[in-house]
């Protein structure tokens, strides 16, 4: 009983009908997710003892999601995360930044009503019209996001109150397994796995004090969908862009430095020492360029050129004694670099960067113009990156959709059984940028038209009207009969009105002002 008080959870739960329909399923091996959840497995000892709370997995995730925000802050690669936030979240004055489609579910309208309500609440609470650049550009930084849904205590029928940002740093899912041994293979079957988050508010600390769990119900977690070999993981998209990134900057700082070392021309002195002996003549040397050299030290974190006579220079002079009988005291000069304005190698490691981050190389040419010609002027490259963006938008949609889950059971609008009935036909629908839509569905569609005019002539004959539209026109069976409904109901109007027309003209009878005048009677001569 004490174990059973002890694992009270941090958070709300929604209770589910049906929730130990898989306890007679046994197996060995734990269910695989795409999370990143920790495995822990839990002792018989007390429950309230944290497991693995300080383990590899939550180390490594921590230093990941630095070197991501690392990564992140490097110009090139600012650049480029700017470019898929803009196209990814547009900002639109006519159309919502994020909206819900719900015409294809199979509900009553006043509940698709209500789901359409709370999500414009979701959407508010979120403050996505203002915030969501920066919610997206957390979530594609750091692989992960997560949200705290907030919801009063006793009265969970209200539904979620508040939203709140996690930091990544601080958060991590945990999957606890209990085994038991199978009495015939002697096997340790998986009985049961618990899941729930950790949160640390000093993260990196070995403290089991300083941990709260919290139950997965009350958390809202959406992963970049991206696992590393090992498939335990959950890696951002920066991380391909790690090793060309540092190659960059190693390259950039070489660059500098050769730039720095070569570019100016260095001065040889030939110091007269007459005949002082080795002694005298060394310190005699020192003495000399003490006096008249200089110390300049190249710092690779700030950029900087220092005066520092403590270390070994990049630039430093020749300094040659010469014996008595020479040429005496001479100072010459050694021309600088040649080749210096080079700069392929940084060119190339660059568009490392991009193609790693799926960017079209394109962009990174700032003086570049996109020009609104044709759909055909258009790059393969924008195509595939137009693809790309889909799919990031797909993947950050679960965010709106786990906490509208939430929020629907939790109000009693819907059930859990309706969710996982419906949850395949809601579409969260994104604000696009229109010029670039509307170029390609004006070409494709002129495109199009194109070859229904040759093709014209053929019908009945060698197609049908139904395979033209389907195959050429691309239309679905449903807009195909509506069209065809509509074609008809005009036809059927304009019959109307035409047989119409005569018989609703009345017939104008004179007025007797109107009539004609009476013809002459003729005049009789008897």
């Amino acid at each position: 009983m004490a174990e059973e008080n002890s694992i009270k959870l941090f958070g709300f739960e929604i209770k589910r009908a049906g929730a130990d329909k898989n306890k007679k399923l046994k197996s060995v091996v734990p269910p695989q997710s795409e999370d990143g959840a920790g495995y822990v497995t839990s002792s018989a000892s007390y429950y309230g003892q944290y497991v693995d709370i300080d383990g590899n997995n939550a180390k490594d995730n921590y230093s990941l999601i630095m070197k991501y925000r690392g990564v992140a802050t490097h110009p090139e690669v600012d650049a480029a995360i700017e470019d898929i936030i803009n196209e990814s979240i547009v900002i639109d004055d006519e159309a919502d930044v994020v909206s819900i489609a719900v015409d294809d579910i199979d509900a009553a309208d006043n509940i698709k009503k209500q789901i359409k309500e709370e999500f414009k609440g979701i959407v508010s609470m979120l403050n996505f019209n203002e915030l969501g650049h920066d919610i997206f550009k957390r979530w594609y930084t750091d692989g992960r996001v997560f949200h705290h849904l907030v919801v009063p205590d006793g009265n969970e029928k209200g539904g979620i109150q508040e939203i709140r940002f996690i930091d990544s740093l601080k958060m991590r899912k945990v999957k606890e397994i209990k085994k038991e041994k199978d009495p015939v293979t002697k096997a340790d079957v998986v009985k049961e796995i618990k899941e729930y988050y950790i949160y640390q508010e000093k993260p990196g600390v070995s403290a089991q004090n300083n941990a709260v769990k919290f139950h997965v119900d009350s958390i809202s977690y959406v992963t970049s969908g991206l696992l590393d070999e090992t498939r335990k993981r959950v890696v951002s998209h920066l991380h391909k862009a790690i090793k060309p990134i540092n190659q960059l900057r190693m390259m950039e700082d070489s660059l500098v430095i050769y730039r720095l070392a070569r570019a100016p021309e260095r001065r040889i002195f030939y110091i007269d020492v007459g005949n002082l002996p080795k002694g005298k003549a060394e310190e005699y040397m020192k003495n000399i360029m003490t006096k008249f050299k200089n110390k300049l030290v190249y710092d690779a974190n700030t950029g900087e050129l220092k005066d520092d006579r403590k270390h070994m220079s990049m630039l430093e002079d020749f300094w040659l004694p010469r014996r008595e009988g020479g040429r005496g005291t001479e100072v010459s000069a050694l021309p600088g670099g040649e080749n210096l304005g080079q700069i392929d190698d940084i060119v190339y490691f660059q568009k490392r960067v991009y193609r790693a981050l799926n960017v079209p190389i394109n962009r990174l040419e700032q003086e570049a113009q996109f020009s609104l010609g044709r759909s055909t002027e258009i790059s393969r490259d924008e195509v595939k990156f137009q693809k790309f963006i889909d799919r990031l938008r797909t993947r950050f949609s679960s965010l709106f959709l786990d906490i509208l889950k939430k929020q629907l059971i939790l109000k009693k609008i819907i059930t859990e059984a309706d969710w996982d009935q419906w949850k395949e036909t809601i579409k969260i629908e994104y604000a696009r940028d229109n010029y670039f839509s509307e170029l390609k569905e004006s070409e494709l569609f002129k495109e199009r038209i194109q070859t229904l005019d040759m093709v014209s002539q053929y019908v009945g004959e060698y197609f049908t009207k139904d395979w033209v539209m389907k195959n050429i026109l691309k239309l679905k069976e449903e807009d195909i009969k509506d069209l065809d409904q509509e074609v008809d109901d005009e036809n059927q109007d304009e019959v109307d009105k035409a047989e119409a027309k005569p018989a609703d003209t009345p017939k104008k009878i004179p007025s007797p002002q109107e009539a004609p005048p009476k013809e002459p009677e003729p005049k009789d001569d008897a």
